[in-house]
């Protein structure tokens, strides 16, 4: 199915986007020697499956309540909300089984419509969690700007991530979400994000929604078949800051035909391959 349409900015080739006159200093500060770590994989790691999963419905999914509520790993922020019921199954995947950020996601494929939860769990008839957020992927909208969503960024989840499917089509058309430390991120944001963190600003710093590309004269005949695949996707479409979270960590969906040993070879690709491309202008 299509994950917006054709001129949604997370659809764009960046391929030739100009670079940001701040890209060097950005990208010193945030380390030039720091490698991508894929966040996703085969197996599990404590436990719970690698990534962020996801589940798919169609338009006879029963739709359940949503409570929002604050805990003890994040606060209450149904007021920047989509309100429920959702189309979720009661027994929906919940990332890290319900430990850390607690993403749960259902797609819609008959409505093309995406539902997303934050530090989620599953409670009586419905579910309980920090925030939601609902996409209209036939359609060119944004979150109302200041808007979190089931991402810090304001940002959808799902068509950020690296999903096997891809892997088997043999191309990946859309950015690649990231993360990166707070202290490392500027407190605003660039289009389409929509919501900043608390920090500094200052021209060392990367606010959410910003992009980083692939160098074009990277050389990634050395890697396999699979993650040439993900690194040509970052050439055209970058990747894309999108929360705080470890430092070059880039999201993904948990399928038992990762090679897991084949993805940490991706470490080797640093930061000092990567370009800032133009930010724009930065929201405060």
């Amino acid at each position: 199915m299509q994950l917006f349409p054709e001129d949604h900015p997370l659809n764009l080739d960046i391929s030739n986007a100009p670079i940001d006159s701040k890209s060097d200093q950005i990208l010193e500060n945030m380390g030039l020697d720091n490698g991508l770590f894929a966040d996703f994989g085969s197996g599990t790691y404590q436990g719970a499956p690698i990534g962020i999963p996801y589940t798919v419905v169609n338009q006879g999914q029963a739709k359940v309540p949503i409570a929002f509520r604050g805990n003890n790993y994040d606060g209450n922020y149904g007021e920047e909300s989509d309100q429920g019921p959702f189309p979720i199954p009661l027994n929906a995947p919940i990332e890290g089984n319900g430990e850390g950020d607690s993403h749960v996601i259902a797609i819609d494929v008959d409505n093309g419509m995406l539902y997303e939860l934050y530090n989620a769990s599953q409670v009586g008839n419905g579910f309980e969690a920090s925030s939601a957020a609902v996409f209209d992927l036939n359609k060119t909208t944004f979150r109302p700007d200041g808007w979190t969503s089931a991402d810090a960024a304001g940002l959808p989840i799902f068509p950020l991530l690296v999903r096997y499917p891809e892997i088997e089509k043999g191309e990946i058309d859309h950015p690649i979400r990231f993360t990166i430390g707070r202290s490392k991120i500027y407190e605003g944001y660039v289009h389409p994000a929509r919501h900043l963190v608390s920090g500094e600003r200052n021209d060392n710093l990367l606010p959410f929604g910003a992009r980083l590309r692939l160098k074009s004269d990277f050389d990634i005949s050395s890697f396999s078949e699979i993650n040439q695949i993900i690194l040509v996707a970052m050439k055209k479409y970058g990747i894309i800051l999108a929360d705080v979270g470890s430092d070059m960590f880039i999201s993904g969906a948990p399928n038992e035909l990762w090679d897991n040993d084949d993805l940490r070879s991706l470490r080797s690709v640093t930061l000092d391959n990567f370009e800032v491309i133009d930010m724009g202008e930065i929201k405060n």
